[in-house]
């Protein structure tokens, strides 16, 4: 594959500008003229995005208000939706002219930059090409092949673009067909939020809405790059800093837009010389991995100041009315937290005594918290004990269930969280399978499917024999990159449903289809009228959403239309599901969405087109702990080593951190910039702290190969990054994800969640 840059020596340097600002609007022009729609209709497009009667992002997940600003789009938003409606076609001459072979050798960005799919293709082995096919053909024989193949043996992922709709119906066809495979990206980010929140409060979600961002005192960030991955959240907290609030971060690179931020829609901040809100009003560079320590040591110093006002005879600073009514398991934790050594917590945080305590006391003197957190802290061995440590962390005060307060995952892919609230799980006691069983007269599955790991062990291990994947672009996007490859030439069927082309619809199976769909933003015409679709957003939020551009090609077929297809075609007679009736009517399966899960999705058509959309029913938000001691759980972790197996002894092993550049969205690369680290020209890069590059011999543009240092017998290894110095902790090195997923061993996962730990990587790096 050709290196993913522009020029054979990178520029890397110091970024002094805020997030938003001139840059972002630069960005988003310089990007709408190089895709040649900088005079086209893509402003009114962009007008829409985000707001009632519009479409929802297909980028990010964040919130989406009732009371829009009059752009309500970011600059990695507009990409996205510019990206989309590119006017450059991936269409049967262009397939004509490559074999596989040789577009395997482009990158990425190269890939997706040819344009939008517009035709069903099917693999012709004898040419290494793809080749037309008609629809009614590539349906029969996709459900030819997957009826000859055993069903648990057979995978259907999601990437979280999907609608609710299309994935309520994708789990269904999968279950009527017998497979609980249903793993999405979930699995990969944020897997171990929805494991770790049941377990402490009994809700797989967070528990804040854009109402208690208005209301709070006190926000943390733990691990999220949030002017890069959900830059719309960038206003409320420049709304929160100007009332005075304090915003403590933890992370361990300086990202920019937790530091500077300029409302681009705000005239008066754009003319202004100064530099911009300052956005965290503490910002500390953690270890990576570091962490869980970093919260032992606030949560250390609000026991000292709660020790100190009980002595005093002054009011509590332990919320202990809460914790004796809500809470479970207090006193283990306590116990924990009391005989933890400053020394430890120090050197396992790369942070001072001082500067937590200091951190304790403007977390105690605050009423209404927020703890906002990304795959910082749900990427390690231990990722689920780090959200639980942070929920910790607020039930010490009662900072769960009351307005301006709660624990707030900042969620990936614009509809992740949605799938899953409406099935797409490879568990089944998440599933409503005994409704589903009733209302469609047939017996679904009842064993666990397999999650993405699983599913990557299957592939490689040969049990995994067929793979329908409803978007994404699994193969770059998980780990073990050289294995996966190879072993997924293996399967029997490769079924890819996608908007553009990207890597892993290169690497087929002994049977492959790629099948076009729609996007979001076009507009979904079926047999009772123009279609609206529906998305839940990252604070639990349900919204409507509706297409109003041409279809890309006449050829496309909607997500919904495409699983009915499939479903018809593979399991027809197997179940009572009027498939063509919903394809007809999109508010049909919003009624048997509502049907099968009537606590969420209560008068669900009435109500989706709702300007701010509706929240969901949380138990947890008004204080109803649906937990197995029924009470908000204080969970006590063994340690805080999240990432015990990793040894990093001798000179050159150090902990690699995955990121993401301000020129992508996961696998989608927009380009080769990330202009909020200072990084131009390439994403090979290796960033390192000035103090490990002198000790280990090197200098900037440096050619160097990183190797995972792991005794498994597997050579994983990255040729000839650039190193560049970074403002990063000593120990520690960032470079971009997916490009360097190949380092990441498959076994390299969060415990119980199975997410890739790919934030605490051990690598030895060496010259090239």
């Amino acid at each position: 594959m050709q290196r993913s840059e522009r020029t054979s020596e990178p520029v890397v340097k110091d970024y002094h500008h805020p997030t938003g600002g001139w840059g972002s609007l630069k960005s988003v022009a310089r990007y709408a003229f190089r895709e040649k729609l900088a005079l086209s209709t893509i402003w009114q497009t962009l007008w829409r995005q985000n707001k009632p009667g519009g479409f929802m992002c297909v980028s990010c997940s964040w919130a989406k208000p009732a009371e829009p600003h009059p752009a309500e789009f970011c600059e990695n938003g507009a990409k996205a939706t510019i990206w989309e409606q590119t006017k450059k076609r991936c269409d049967r001459a262009f397939f004509a002219k490559h074999t596989l072979t040789e577009l395997l050798g482009w990158d990425d960005h190269a890939l997706e930059k040819q344009g939008r799919l517009t035709t069903p293709m099917r693999y012709d082995r004898s040419l290494d090409q793809y080749v037309p096919v008609t629809w009614e053909a590539a349906f029969k024989e996709i459900g030819a092949e997957l009826q000859a193949l055993d069903p648990t043996s057979v995978v259907f992922y999601a990437s979280g673009r999907a609608s609710l709709e299309a994935s309520h119906m994708y789990q269904l066809f999968a279950r009527i067909y017998g497979s609980n495979n249903l793993p999405d990206s979930s699995n990969m980010c944020h897997e171990s939020t929805s494991v770790g929140l049941p377990q402490s409060i009994g809700v797989p979600v967070g528990t804040v809405t854009l109402a208690d961002f208005e209301a709070c005192d006190m926000m943390f960030f733990f691990g999220h790059n949030t002017g890069t991955n959900a830059p719309r959240l960038l206003h409320p907290v420049q709304e929160a800093r100007k009332r005075g609030v304090p915003v403590v971060t933890f992370n361990p690179l300086p990202e920019r837009g937790l530091m500077r931020f300029k409302n681009p829609q705000s005239p008066v901040e754009m003319l202004s010389p100064d530099a911009g809100t300052k956005m965290s009003s503490e910002y500390f560079q953690v270890k990576g991995g570091g962490d869980l320590a970093a919260m032992t040591g606030i949560a250390k110093a609000v026991f000292a100041l709660d020790d100190a006002a009980k002595a005093a005879g002054r009011e509590r600073v332990l919320d202990v009315d809460f914790i004796a009514e809500h809470c479970h398991g207090f006193d283990e934790f306590e116990a924990f937290v009391r005989r933890q050594e400053w020394s430890d917590i120090e050197r396992c945080s790369g942070l001072s005594r001082a500067e937590l305590e200091d951190v304790g006391r403007v977390y105690a003197r605050s009423k209404k918290v927020i703890a906002n957190y990304g795959m910082g802290l749900t990427q390690h061995r231990h990722g689920v004990k780090n959200v639980q440590m942070l929920v910790n962390l607020l039930l010490m005060r009662g900072n769960i269930g009351k307005l301006g307060a709660g624990i707030s995952p900042i969620r990936g892919h614009s509809n992740v969280q949605g799938q899953r609230t409406v099935g797409i799980s490879e568990k089944p006691k998440l599933v409503p399978l005994d409704k589903l069983a009733q209302l469609y007269k047939f017996e679904p599955p009842r064993e666990k499917g397999l999650d993405t790991v699983e599913a990557c062990e299957g592939i490689i291990g040969g049990s995994v024999k067929g793979f329908v994947a409803l978007g994404g672009n699994f193969i770059r996007a998980v780990p073990e990159t050289q294995k996966m490859e190879e072993s997924w030439r293996r399967l029997r069927l490769s079924v890819q449903i996608a908007t553009k082309l990207n890597r892993n619809h290169l690497i087929p199976g002994e049977v492959t289809y790629l099948l076009p769909c729609l996007g979001r933003i076009e507009r979904d015409d079926q047999a009772s009228g123009p279609q609206t679709v529906s998305i839940e957003d990252s604070t639990a939020c349900i919204h409507g959403s509706k297409g109003w551009r041409p279809p890309a090609s006449p050829e496309l077929l909607s997500e919904p239309k495409i699983v009915a297809e499939l479903a018809k075609a593979t399991v027809a007679g197997k179940a009572d599901v009027p498939w063509d009736a919903w394809v007809a009517d999109y508010a049909l399966v919003r009624d048997a969405i509502e049907r099968a899960y009537p606590d969420d999705f209560r008068d669900f058509n009435k109500r989706f087109l709702t300007p701010g959309g509706f929240h969901r029913d949380l138990a947890a938000c008004k204080r109803v702990w649906k937990t197995d001691t029924g009470k908000a759980n204080f969970l006590t972790p063994e340690s805080f080593d999240v990432d015990p197996d990793i040894h990093t002894d001798g000179m050159n092993v150090l902990k690699l951190i995955t990121l993401r550049s301000n020129d992508q969205f996961n696998t989608t690369v927009y380009g080769y910039d990330d202009r909020l680290r200072g990084v131009h020209g390439s994403r090979l890069v290796l960033l390192m702290n000035e103090a490990d590059m002198d000790r280990l011999g090197f200098e900037d543009q440096d050619l160097v190969s990183v190797e995972t240092h792991a005794d498994d017998g597997v050579e994983r290894r990255m040729e000839n990054l650039r190193v560049h110095k970074f403002s990063i902790p000593k120990g520690n090195v960032g470079g971009y994800y997916p490009e360097l997923n190949r380092l990441i061993p498959l076994w390299h996962h969060e415990k119980e969640a199975h997410v890739p730990a790919a934030k605490s990587v051990p690598v030895r790096v060496l010259r090239a």
